[in-house]
């Protein structure tokens, strides 16, 4: 008997973690005592701990009386420090100003259950002890990792981008942003500081697709029109037009972007025909 052996294409890829731009993080006790630390990436220089320690337990406390909430966000030019509150511990984020916070929170969630098993185990005391182990180390890299890496077809994924770049050239598009299921932004026609303004504003509507409203129409504060869609699981597409324009004629710009995604990931010719012939009497009234 011969046993065939499968192999994957070799376009198929996983994304790397460095890409999401998460470069430290820190884990606080209910005092804002820093009891562990870990970078991922090596873009900024170490933050003395202690002094991250004072940053983080005005900011809890902050948090705590004026916010009520279990998450606290503050904007440093590129990047943000996010602060995540659990029942034992704080966890602080420094990354990259467009990260997705509803992907932060799932990292913190998948932690917080494994740190406060490894205290439980190590009878670790977190009122003053600092921990250091490589094996813990390894634990949050590979739930980082788990979380952030995605196997995708890159040579699939270069053809849809190709398709969106030509799409973003017509006059009444402002702009294209593709995001993966994860919140990456893989393509963006807009310059990087308004993409980071601009991702700001959407991303509690980014929170809202995950959570299965496919299709979303809204203004920004620019008074821009903004028409998005999740996609086949795996994609969310934005395109932003001048609040002028008719909203069939942004619909229809919407559903090319659909289709040219959908096109790309099922490795079909890209046929926009009938949606041209749509352009032409929705201009035409």
């Amino acid at each position: 008997m011969i046993i065939e052996k499968k192999t994957k294409p070799s376009s198929m890829i996983r994304r790397s973690s460095s890409e999401k731009s998460i470069h430290y993080l820190f884990i606080f006790n209910k005092a804002g005592i820093c009891l562990y630390g870990k970078n991922f990436t090596s873009v900024y220089k170490l933050i003395d701990k202690q002094l991250l320690s004072s940053f983080f337990t005005a900011l809890r406390a902050f948090t705590k009386e004026v916010i009520g909430t279990n998450i606290k966000t503050v904007g440093m030019g590129d990047v943000k420090f996010v602060l995540i509150r659990r029942k034992l511990v704080y966890y602080g984020i420094l990354c990259n100003s467009h990260e997705n916070l509803m992907l932060l929170e799932n990292i913190i969630s998948k932690i917080n259950f494994r740190f406060i098993e490894y205290v439980n185990k190590h009878k670790i005391n977190m009122d003053v002890e600092y921990i250091y182990d490589k094996s813990l180390n390894v634990i949050i890299d590979e739930i980082v990792e788990n979380i952030l890496s995605k196997e995708f077809d890159l040579e699939k994924e270069l053809k849809i981008i190709e398709e969106l770049k030509k799409l973003a050239l017509e006059d009444e598009i402002n702009g294209i942003v593709l995001l993966t299921d994860k919140g990456k932004v893989i393509y963006s026609s807009l310059d990087q500081l308004y993409l980071n303004n601009f991702l700001k504003e959407v991303e509690f509507r980014v929170k809202i697709f995950n959570n299965s409203i496919l299709k979303l129409f809204y203004t920004s504060k620019n008074k821009e029109l903004i028409f998005s869609e999740y996609v086949e699981n795996l994609y969310f597409i934005i395109l932003v037009f001048n609040s002028e324009i008719k909203f069939g004629i942004a619909d229809l710009y919407l559903q090319k972007a659909v289709k040219i995604i959908k096109n790309g990931i099922n490795h079909q010719e890209m046929n926009t025909m009938n949606l041209d012939s749509l352009f032409q009497n929705i201009q035409g009234l």
